[in-house]
């Protein structure tokens, strides 16, 4: 059977019902209507006639069959785990996590925020830290952010220099490298170990557990650094801290890292969580996502985003980091492996890992090959002159990938699953035999071991059997609301269908089990899948060429502000630093310009939403040659197909500029017509979005860039390529090269059973239903924004603001109040303050819409009540939402509406409700007292019952 019915939520005859309600004939005509012409692309994509879903996974399994899994013992950053099948079943797998959205309505995701906290705790406590954000992409770029932020922080330091430990990932200088380079800090490498080198530096980057696995002692280099006025980051390894002493303890400010091995499969180099912890004080420089604890309207602990005024819609250019993003799921994987093992079960994971390294020790030593370091946690580097490559090549023979750090030496990093049959057959490919027993003599030095307690929380503790864990998994799912119970009318934020059959290739060992490092001729499939989806979009976009390597669409703006900014240098044009961004654009637009060394310009937004041509003039003028190029969202953000697009396109070319189109909203566009072809020069695109992966609470994201032909050799480069080092003018943004790969095969999936039929039918179906639910409301709640037609694209602004002037009630209210009636809200008070944005999506069918619909309705009139003057707004059931079971069971009832009003305001809701655990968040006192632990569990106990609902 066909996929496309499986994808699209209406069928024909709801299609038709929308199509009469929304005045079109068919949607040729709509989109005719709805498209402007000048964009419109009569060509169809030239793809891959659609498959089924069994089709589609047969064709998928043999491109898989052609990844070799190995032993990975490479290490180098990523190791082998165990993802316990109770985590990997109830989380990964199931869609009432990896469907919820990022938790910024924090009433209906208290689940998942009580999961991220888990994992702050985590860090927390075993970095010896005061706080911890609730993940960063990858490690390479956490070591980057640590940079900016030392930056930020220290700004009585007059220096521009950070120094780094030489003996750091290769990928993370890789990446740092670049990204020093663009905003001009000077980076200088140097083996830390004898000393900082002279000069002053605003910060110093330390490696607790280098590449080559010595481990090192922190407390004398970190208060050396201090004595000189610098701040002090380390990248470190979470399970290795089961044993270390902790960077706090050793007088660290940040501490960063990876998550990966708590669980998250290798994923050809990811998506993995990173993590950053920092001591008191730091706190407002953190960049990323912070959960903290708060209270709700009863007086009872609430979960909720901390710090919000440091993200991106608000503080734009200023903002602390580009990132908008997280790795939360993977994040919640690694949260609840700490949780599943507790303390004592990750120390021993931990033993037995060095333990094993030890063995490998003792038997290289024994059989006359040098061991480079003494003091080592999972990593032996040996010595073997002249020999590197034939040791590989043999421990390959075995079914052990290994690492060749040079000609002479050979690294190999032990993981959790590995035993002692993994070891004795590296030790094989060596030339020595398996040892005795005895590893006494590669203990850790007693001066490096932590004595403090860690993870004595009961979330470690309570949850250590399968029963335990599957039920807190399901108590804390429960809580939220995610694709599998309603639909999430986020505008801007397209929550479709994340199909069974596309997300069941990523727990494929195939491609869940390959290392990003791992030799070419065992990586043919992933690389053959990576190829065919890069050559796919870009058809779909209409650009000579995509890299996939950016791991959010943060990642990807910035990759293409870098190509930009690099094409114009290459040229000699490096006075082009301006770049233009319309007022109503996306706040990661501004700040991803920031880091790529580009000053923002604002372009005012017309009266109809769209980019004001003569404000456009006016500014290119007065910029003149220090135009670098503009970035537009298309379809805007204001929800339209703006007609003038190819005009302000053709101003900024004749100016000497290039054009960046957001991708974000290319759910709208897909077959109908494509960035490359009327104007743009680069975009990304968002594949969390548009292509079917799964926003699982927060990330993972996969953000593509697309470029024209001009700009192919600016794309981000491999960091692990041997050209990416000191003195390379290379710019990757992830630390792999294919970015987060291990869920690229959802986008593969979708394509290929979609193909261009089945693209063009979204694009379609995504611009109808936002129609729709825009005529069905028009008389209560009107669209502030049309385009061609008095249509709308694939998303519509709701006005409140005149109801709310009339009332009182606020767009927070309603917001608030559609969780009574089992809604996730629309995208608020974004781009336009008191307004709703609402995206149906093309997944949805005619009944979730019209439930949707009836839901508003009814809200207007809760909302016209206040306004007539039948209730006060203080005593109305919109401002008190929402509503608790506790609250609506309480033994009595003072307020002035019915409790059958605030649990049922429709009939429909008494056959399914979803009962919100918490009423409403006070999201100042979150502020005003940031907590960012698991608060213990009295608190809940302990806090005042609900009194008289009143």
């Amino acid at each position: 059977m066909s996929f496309l019915p499986r994808h699209l939520g209406p069928d024909a005859a709801e299609t038709g019902i929308m199509l009469e309600t929304v005045g079109a004939a068919d949607l040729d005509e709509l989109v005719a209507r709805a498209v402007p012409r000048g964009i419109a692309s009569d060509e169809p994509l030239p793809l891959p006639e659609p498959m089924s879903e069994h089709e589609a996974l047969t064709a998928l399994r043999r491109i898989a069959a052609k990844n070799r899994v190995m032993t990975q013992m490479i290490g180098q950053g990523y190791a082998e785990t165990v993802t316990p099948p109770a985590l990997r079943r109830n989380i990964l797998e199931n869609p009432a996590w990896y469907t919820s959205y990022t938790p910024y309505q924090p009433e209906i995701s208290q689940g998942r925020l009580e999961a991220l906290l888990t994992f702050q705790n985590a860090v927390m406590d075993l970095t010896g830290l005061d706080l911890a954000n609730a993940s960063l992409l990858d490690e390479a770029t956490a070591v980057a952010e640590a940079v900016l932020m030392m930056r930020r922080a220290n700004r009585r330091s007059g220096s521009r220099r950070v120094a780094v430990d030489s003996h750091s990932l290769p990928q993370t200088l890789a990446v740092l490298r670049g990204r020093c380079r663009a905003v001009g800090i000077d980076l200088v490498v140097a083996d830390l170990s004898e000393g900082l080198p002279e000069g002053e530096f605003f910060g110093v980057v330390l490696t607790q557990v280098g590449v080559d696995g010595d481990v090192a002692d922190l407390a004398e280099r970190t208060e050396q650094a201090h004595a000189q006025g610098a701040l002090v980051a380390v990248a470190t390894d979470l399970l290795a801290l089961t044993l270390l002493r902790s960077p706090g303890e050793q007088g660290a400010d940040i501490a960063v890292g990876s998550a990966q091995r708590f669980g998250v499969p290798l994923f050809f180099g990811g998506p993995h969580a990173a993590f950053m912890a920092c001591r008191k004080g730091l706190e407002r420089n953190l960049p990323g996502r912070l959960v903290g604890v708060s209270v709700d309207s009863s007086g009872r602990p609430a979960y909720r985003l901390a710090l919000q005024t440091r993200e991106q819609h608000i503080r734009r250019e200023k903002a602390t980091s580009n990132i908008c993003t997280a790795q939360a799921l993977l994040a919640i994987v690694a949260g609840a492996y700490a949780a599943y093992h507790g303390a004592d079960g990750l120390r021993a994971i931990a033993e037995r890992v060095h333990r094993l390294a030890a063995r490998l020790a003792e038997g290289l030593t024994a059989a006359g090959v040098p061991v480079v370091h003494d003091t080592f946690f999972d990593t032996v580097l040996a010595q073997v002159p002249g020999r590197a490559d034939a040791v590989v090549a043999a421990a390959a023979e075995r079914g052990v990938n290994i690492r060749r750090a040079d000609a002479d030496h050979v690294s190999v990093s032990v993981g959790e699953p590995h035993d002692e049959r993994d070891v004795d057959a590296v030790l094989a490919a060596f030339g020595a035999p398996a040892p005795e027993d005895g590893t006494a003599g590669w203990d850790l030095p007693a001066a490096l071991l932590r004595t403090d307690s860690y993870l004595a929380h009961p979330v470690f503790t309570l949850h250590r059997s399968e029963t335990a864990m599957m039920r807190w998994l399901r108590s804390l799912a429960d809580k939220d609301l995610a694709l599998d119970r309603t639909m999430i009318p986020l505008g801007s934020c397209t929550m479709k269908l994340n199909a069974a059959a596309e997300m069941e290739p990523i727990s494929w060992p195939e491609f869940a089990s390959i290392h990003p490092l791992a030799p070419e001729e065992q990586t043919v499939g992933y690389r053959e899948l990576i190829a065919q989806l890069e050559s796919w979009l870009a058809e779909i976009t209409g650009y000579a060429a995509v890299s996939v390597q950016p791991n959010a669409g943060s990642q990807g703006e910035l990759a293409g502000l870098l190509a930009i900014r690099r094409y114009h240098l290459s040229r000699g044009d490096d006075r082009r630093t301006t770049i233009l961004i319309p007022s109503s654009a996306h706040g990661t637009n501004a700040a991803s310009a920031v880091l790529a060394d580009l000053k923002v310009v604002v372009v005012a937004t017309a009266e109809d939403g769209s980019v004001d041509l003569d404000d456009l003039d006016a500014k290119i003028a007065a910029v003149g040659d220090e135009l670098a190029g503009i970035m537009i969202t298309y379809p805007s953000t204001h929800g339209v197909f703006e007609e003038q697009v190819t005009a302000v396109c053709a101003a900024v070319h004749d100016a000497g500029g290039q054009v960046y189109v957001d991708g974000a909203n290319l759910n709208a566009l897909m077959g109908l017509a494509r960035p490359g072809r009327f104007g743009g020069d680069v975009s990304h695109l968002n594949l969390h979005k548009t292509f079917c992966i799964p926003h699982g609470g927060g990330g993972p994201g996969v953000g593509p860039v697309a470029v024209a032909e001009h700009l192919v050799p600016f794309l981000p480069e491999d960091p692990a390529a041997a050209d990416a080092g000191a003195g390379a003018e290379t710019f990757p943004v992830s630390q792999a090269r294919y970015g987060s790969a291990g869920v690229l095969p959802i986008s593969w999936m979708y394509i290929a059973m979609a193909g261009a039929e089945g693209l063009t039918a979204s694009s379609r179906t995504a611009i109808l239903s936002a129609n729709y639910v825009s005529a069905r409301l028009a008389d209560v709640f009107p669209t502030l924004y049309t385009g061609p037609g008095g249509l709308v694209a694939h998303e519509c602004i709701l006005d409140l603001r005149p109801l709310t002037k009339a009332s009182g009630v606020t767009a927070e209210d309603v917001c608030k109040r559609l969780v009574d009636y089992g809604f996730h809200a629309p995208t608020l008070a974004f781009p336009v303050a008191g307004t709703l944005m609402v995206e149906p999506t093309e997944s949805e069918n005619l009944a979730e819409l019209d439930r949707f619909v009836a839901a508003m309705r009814s809200i207007h009139a809760e909302m016209q009540a206040v306004a007539d003057g039948e209730v006060a707004l203080e005593d109305s059931v919109l401002r008190h939402a929402p509503h608790t079971a506790e609250v609506l069971t309480a033994d009595s009832w003072e307020r002035a509406y019915p409790r059958s009003q605030a649990a049922y305001p429709l009939p429909e809701l008494r056959l399914a409700k979803y009962w919100v655990p918490v009423g409403r968040v006070e999201n100042a006192a979150g502020d005003r007292n940031l907590v960012c632990s698991c608060p213990p569990i009295e608190a809940f106990a302990s806090a005042a019952p609900a009194e008289a609902a009143r």
